[in-house]
C-alpha cells in the first residue's frame, strides 16, 4: 500500500518559498565579502540590492554588522510591502535605521554612492535592448564609490535555450529568522524561447503537499543575455574590468563544489551559473 503524503498545515506566502528554493543569502553575502576584499583591499560596509525583492539580502545584511548599512531597490510595491512587514519589521530598531527600502524603477537611481551593488537571479534579463541595458548598467556605475564593485549572476549552457523544466524538492528548511518553511516542490519552467532574439518566457511552480499546486506564482519575460555580451556592455558602461567568477567540480559529489573563483576559462555544461563582478576602478 503506497504511503500517504503528509499534508501540510497552515498558508505559505509565495514570497517564502520563493526564498526557500531560490535565494541563498547566506552563500552570497560571504562570497560577496570575500570578492569585494579582493578587489577593493577593504571591508565592505554597504551594499544596494537592485530588484530586491523581499530584501532578505538586506535585511541580513544589516544583522551582520553594526556598521553595516543596505539598500533595496525594487518597482513592485506589494513585494516591497511585503519585505516592510516579513524581513524589516522584526529587526531591531538600529537595524531598522540601517536598510532603506525604494520603490523606483533601477534607472532612476544613482545615490547614495556605496561600496556594492547587486542584481541576482538574473533580474537584469527584464532589459531587452543593448541600448537600456547600457544605461542601466551605466548608472550602477556612477552609484558606486571610487573602489566600489558591481556584482550579477549569469546563466547559460545549451538548456537555457530549450522549452524545458526542472523540477525538483526542496527540503524543510528555516528563513533568516527561525521561521519553519516545510518541504515542498518546486518547478523552473521554460515555457517559450525564441533564438531570433532570445527572448525567453519562465514560471515558477510550487507545490505543498496536501495543497493545491501554486501554478505560475512567478513569472519572467526576459532576454537571455550571453556572457560576454554582459562583459562587453559593463565596459562600455565604463568599468575598467569584469571578472567571470565559477565554482570547481567535485568529482565525489557529481555536483559544483561552491568554491567561487576568478576564472577566464570554464568547461561547458548543459546548464551553468556563475557571476560577473565589474570594478569601478
Amino acid at each position: 500500500m503506497a504511503k500517504k503524503k503528509k499534508k501540510v498545515s497552515g498558508t505559505f506566502d509565495k514570497h517564502q518559498l520563493y526564498e526557500a528554493a531560490v535565494q541563498a543569502v547566506d552563500v552570497d553575502l560571504p562570497l560577496f565579502q570575500r570578492v569585494f576584499k579582493k578587489v577593493s583591499k577593504r571591508p565592505m560596509k554597504t551594499i544596494r540590492e537592485d530588484f530586491c525583492g523581499t530584501a532578505q539580502f538586506a535585511a541580513e545584511w544589516v544583522r551582520l554588522g553594526k556598521n553595516h548599512e543596505a539598500w533595496g531597490i525594487d518597482l513592485d510595491k506589494p513585494t516591497l510591502d511585503w519585505a516592510k512587514q516579513y524581513r524589516i519589521g522584526p529587526l531591531s530598531e538600529d537595524e531598522k535605521a540601517r536598510v532603506h527600502l525604494v520603490h523606483e524603477n533601477v534607472l532612476n537611481v544613482t545615490g547614495p554612492k556605496v561600496d556594492l551593488v547587486a542584481a541576482l537571479n538574473f533580474s537584469y534579463s527584464v532589459f531587452k535592448d543593448r541600448k537600456t541595458l547600457l544605461e542601466y548598467f551605466t548608472r550602477v556605475r556612477e552609484s558606486l564609490v571610487d573602489d566600489g564593485v558591481f556584482i550579477v549572476d549569469v546563466w547559460g549552457g545549451p538548456t537555457s535555450m530549450q522549452i524545458t523544466s526542472d523540477k525538483r524538492d526542496v527540503a524543510e528548511c528555516e528563513d533568516i529568522y527561525g521561521g519553519k518553511i516545510p518541504a515542498f516542490k518546486y518547478e523552473w519552467d521554460q515555457s517559450y524561447f525564441n533564438a531570433v532574439d532570445n527572448h525567453i518566457v519562465c514560471h515558477i511552480h510550487f507545490k505543498l503537499p496536501g495543497q493545491q499546486k501554486i501554478k505560475k506564482a512567478f513569472t519572467y519575460d526576459w532576454r537571455l543575455w550571453g556572457l560576454p555580451e554582459l562583459r562587453d556592455v559593463m565596459i562600455d558602461a565604463g568599468f575598467i574590468s569584469v571578472d567571470a567568477w565559477f565554482d570547481g567540480w567535485d568529482e565525489d559529489e557529481e555536483d559544483t563544489d561552491g568554491n567561487y573563483q576568478p576564472v577566464t576559462e570554464y568547461e561547458e555544461m548543459d546548464a551553468w551559473v556563475g557571476y560577473l563582478v565589474a570594478t569601478k576602478k
